[in-house]
């Protein structure tokens, strides 16, 4: 078997991460707030807690009695030793994806939950599209930017890929407003979230392509109130642990019962 492409420079990943700042955490406290609220639903007490972020500080702190493990290619979990298990925030920087699902799925018992959320969908399409257009301009070509984002539809075929049942995929997004683009950037990089592609340009954007892009930023995507918007979507994801007392699909044709009856409706046939 051959190894996924490789998308994210670790090291640079890291080094990003260990910059953020708890002014940049907002999309953490977010994620944790629906999660949170996500368990209260479940209705069911967890002995056994294990979250892989690359942000240990932030979900430690909502978290205290769980194990947090980083998000490293290989995850430090013991198999069936936990009833749930959160991979936080970092998901959208896995070289391998489904891997990390997989990973998670091997160290929760049977009936365990996982819960998942990452950055992804539209998050940051206007800055992406502003770099394009920019970069395309002044100097004939595109560099890798802005992280490509995967959609919610292809994470819920992931989470089937690596084995979970009854698996949900959701979205919710967030439009946050900005003084200007730079400020943007700011808060990317109070994020831990700035440019880790492994094929990113290591060189600096020059002054005058910054002054470019803060200029058609602002002119594209401006905030009524004045300022800039950017566009945010926290992706979540459910599964649970295979096991034998779950709800099972009935087979098709076994019900019971006519669709159109219970409605109190006719039934229209199709032609053949």
């Amino acid at each position: 078997m051959t190894s996924p492409p490789r998308l994210t420079d670790r090291p640079a990943l890291l080094r990003h991460r260990a910059r953020s700042t708890d002014a940049g955490m907002f999309l953490h406290q977010e994620a944790i707030q629906s999660l949170q609220d996500r368990l209260m639903l479940v209705n069911r007490p967890f002995t056994s807690v294990a979250i892989v972020t690359g942000f240990a500080d932030i979900w430690r702190s909502a978290f205290p009695d769980a194990k947090v493990v980083e998000d490293c290619d290989t995850l430090d979990l013991t198999p069936g030793a936990h009833d749930l298990v959160i991979h936080a925030m970092s998901l959208h920087w896995a070289n391998d994806p489904v891997g990390q699902l997989i990973q998670c799925k091997r160290a929760l018992r049977a009936d365990g939950l996982f819960l998942c959320a990452c950055l992804g969908g539209q998050t940051l399409q206007e800055l992406r599209a502003v770099f394009a257009e920019v970069e395309t301009k002044m100097t004939g070509g595109l560099s890798p930017r802005v992280l490509p984002m995967a959609e919610i539809r292809d994470l819920g075929a992931l989470l089937q890929r690596a084995g979970f049942a009854l698996p949900v995929a959701d979205a919710e997004p967030l439009t946050v407003s900005y003084k200007s683009a730079l400020s943007l950037m700011h808060d990317l990089r109070a994020m831990g979230e700035t440019n880790a592609m492994i094929n990113r340009h290591k060189t600096p954007i020059s002054r005058a392509m910054l002054a470019q892009i803060g200029a058609q930023y602002e002119h594209s995507f401006p905030n009524p109130n004045g300022g800039v918007i950017a566009t945010y979507d926290l992706l979540y994801l459910t599964g649970w642990a295979p096991d034998e007392s779950q709800p099972k699909p009935l087979r098709p044709g076994s019900a019971a019962a006519r669709l159109a009856d219970a409605l109190g409706t006719e039934e229209t046939k199709l032609k053949d």
